[in-house]
């Protein structure tokens, strides 16, 4: 029999075993049983960021349609494709899916009841999908494939190459043939800034909160009324503001005008900036109103192949953003012409002719565009879409905040309306460029500067700004709160210093020139970015200190950049082992954000063909060609293995 152990058991594991499942028809037979052991503290399927244990605060930043597991018809895996519920579409009909089971939370069960497709579920729904989905695994599993799941900490992995590896537990050692890491988001030990504010804030007796996770994080020091500066403006901070409002008692009144906040009293005063100074723009609530835009048209593999300098290196912003967002374009505005074809001066064959031959800067696309839509709110405008502020200055504190509120309305009510149906266009198009940019980056064709402030850096601030931020409800209560006090803006371009003095925190902005807040406490409000030197997870640590893995490095002619993520061969996983000369390792593979490859996301938007789900296939299809065929036991002595305990 051949052992896999799979160390963390959230919802890359679970794609991943449901891979294997998939595939053990072909490549799995009768004669070559697989044993299973999965791994985590936390429950099979949600793992530790989805678990039920969290407050029912916390909300998804997608709709219930828009999540599944599974593979559909326009998922490009070589293994086979078995399609399943998204979210919405199982929590509408629970008891036509097995295995049923009610769920044990009556909250939980009431809200699936009444989930609408649109609607953004808590993370307790979320949870309790993905529970489903490993208990549906699992049923479909053949016989001679068995798992058995241990709510234990991985703490060592050790063994040679070429031979068995062992992974001690904090309650016991397994022996493996091979050992995939799906250990998802992982958090650090603080690095030397955060070292330095945190020694600050204990000299001082003041608070200090680094990058966390906000469900992890004990916010019990951060005192009714203190005043607060918060770095970050992204999903971590909108966490963190439901549970030190509502999270304290506070409330939310309806009324005609929007929300109104009713403070319980226990809240402190929250000043929030960031580099951009705003809030993600909300997802949004509609589904497109044309068809689907054939994407992608313009970056796609074939076009990344035919990038000048052949095998030579690029820049993201020179190189690639120009087809990139011309991408982006291609869906905003075939989602225009389609959906609201009276907002458009010509017919869509003739723009998209024009389109197609010009380039993204080109003065002749800005005139094609000016002619075609007569109104700029129907335009894309990337540059304003990710700086809104757009080096705006204001002479008082309080203008800013009128300025932010009014900002915030208008993108909550755009992202609400389905006449601009265009902006959901383009977060498609946007999500289809994730299709070549694993491979680009993977293949070392970026520079490293390009990578490090480009592709790491404004890229993805940028898309998570356009694309991952919350359900616009979120905004309105941000509104909400910024009138009545809690919530107050600094602006874009934060800078934060320490008073040795007075033992405070000072926040400056070029945004309100002259203006500045001192606080008592400081948090910086999001997550944690995944670093091998410093990661607080104590096998990956060991693996480190052995030599075993490292970091993924560039150094060329424009500096050097350590990435802090694990080296990984990008088609299966495999980990790139120094000691084995940067070879992949044969019986060692890691798949999810902690690594290179860069498809983070273990769940998917349906019918986008998601990168994580043909990285799970890959790695599963090469786990089941490895096992060598055993000898075919005589008939007499063949039998069906009883299935192993998953508790």
């Amino acid at each position: 029999m051949t052992t896999l152990v799979i160390v963390g058991a959230g919802p890359r594991a679970t794609g991943l075993l449901e891979r294997i499942v998939a595939n053990a028809a072909e490549l799995l037979p009768p004669e070559r049983p697989l044993h299973v052991h999965l791994v985590d503290p936390h429950p099979p399927g949600p793992g530790r960021i989805w678990r039920h244990e969290q407050s029912p605060l916390l909300r998804m930043n997608s709709m219930a349609e828009d999540v599944t597991m599974f593979t559909d018809a326009s998922s490009t895996v070589e293994g086979p494709v078995r399609p399943g519920p998204s979210l919405a579409e199982w929590a509408a009909a629970q008891h036509e899916f097995e295995p049923y089971r009610e769920q044990d939370d009556p909250a939980v069960a009431a809200e699936l009841r009444a989930l609408a497709p649109t609607d953004f579920p808590t993370r307790r729904a979320q949870s309790a999908y993905l529970d489903w989905v490993f208990r549906r695994v699992l049923a479909q599993r053949p016989g001679h494939l068995t798992v058995t799941v241990h709510r234990a900490t991985a703490l060592e992995l050790t063994g040679p190459p070429d031979g068995p590896q062992e992974v001690r537990l904090t309650n016991t050692t397994l022996r493996a043939d091979h050992v995939v890491l799906t250990l998802g988001h992982l958090g650090s030990a603080p690095a030397a800034e955060h070292e330095a504010l945190a020694d600050f804030a204990h000299r001082h007796g003041r608070c200090y909160l680094p990058p966390a996770f906000t469900s992890d994080t004990d916010l019990s020091a951060v005192a009714p009324g203190e005043h607060v500066l918060v770095r970050g403006l992204g999903l971590a901070f909108v966490d963190l503001v439901a549970l030190l409002t509502e999270g304290r008692g506070g409330r939310y009144e309806r009324t005609p005008t929007g929300p109104v906040y009713r403070p319980s009293g226990r809240e402190p005063v929250l000043h929030v900036g960031s580099r951009r100074g705003v809030p993600y723009h909300s997802k949004t609530g509609y589904r497109l109103q044309g068809p689907p835009a054939p994407l992608p048209r313009y970056f796609d593999a074939a076009a990344v192949d035919a990038l000048p300098g052949g095998d030579g290196p690029l820049e993201l912003r020179r190189d690639l953003w120009p087809l990139m967002a011309k991408e982006i374009g291609f869906g905003h505005y075939h989602e225009l012409f389609h959906a609201h074809p009276g907002r458009t001066a010509l017919p869509w064959p003739d723009f998209l002719a024009a389109y197609d031959r010009l380039d993204w800067y080109s003065p002749a696309l800005t005139e094609l565009v000016a002619a075609a839509v007569p109104d700029p709110a129907d335009r894309l405008d990337l540059e304003a879409l990710d700086r809104p502020l757009g080096g705006r200055t204001f002479d008082t504190s309080e203008q800013l905040q009128r300025h932010l509120r009014d900002h915030l309305a208008h993108d909550a009510d755009r992202r609400a309306d389905p006449a601009h149906s265009a902006d959901l266009g383009a977060f498609l198009a946007l999500l289809s460029l994730y299709g070549q940019l694993p491979r680009i980056a993977a293949g070392g064709r970026l520079t490293a500067r390009s990578t490090a402030e480009e592709l790491d850096g404004w890229w993805s601030g940028f898309f998570n700004s356009v694309a991952s931020g919350p359900p616009g409800f979120r905004l309105r209560q941000l509104h909400a709160l910024s009138e009545a006090g809690v919530v107050r803006f600094l602006g874009a371009d934060l800078r934060v210093t320490t008073d040795e003095t007075t033992g405070t925190f000072h926040a400056t902005s070029p945004t309100v020139p002259g203006h500045h807040v001192t606080a008592t406490a400081l948090v910086d409000g999001h997550l944690p970015r995944p670093t091998v030197t410093r990661t607080d997870d104590p096998l990956l640590r060991g693996l480190h200190r052995a030599g075993e893995i490292t970091e993924r490095t560039l150094t060329d002619a424009t500096g050097t950049y350590r990435s802090g993520l694990i080296a990984v061969s990008p088609t299966d996983g495999r980990i790139l082992d120094p000691t084995l000369g940067g070879a992949p390792h044969p019986r060692r593979r890691a798949l999810g954000p902690h690594t290179d490859a860069r498809a983070q996301a273990a769940f998917a938007r349906p019918r986008t063909d998601a990168p994580a789900f043909r990285q799970n296939d890959a790695a599963a299809r090469a786990i089941l060609r490895s096992i060598a065929p055993a000898p075919v036991p005589p008939p007499a002595r063949q039998r069906r293995p009883a299935p192993v305990p998953t508790g």
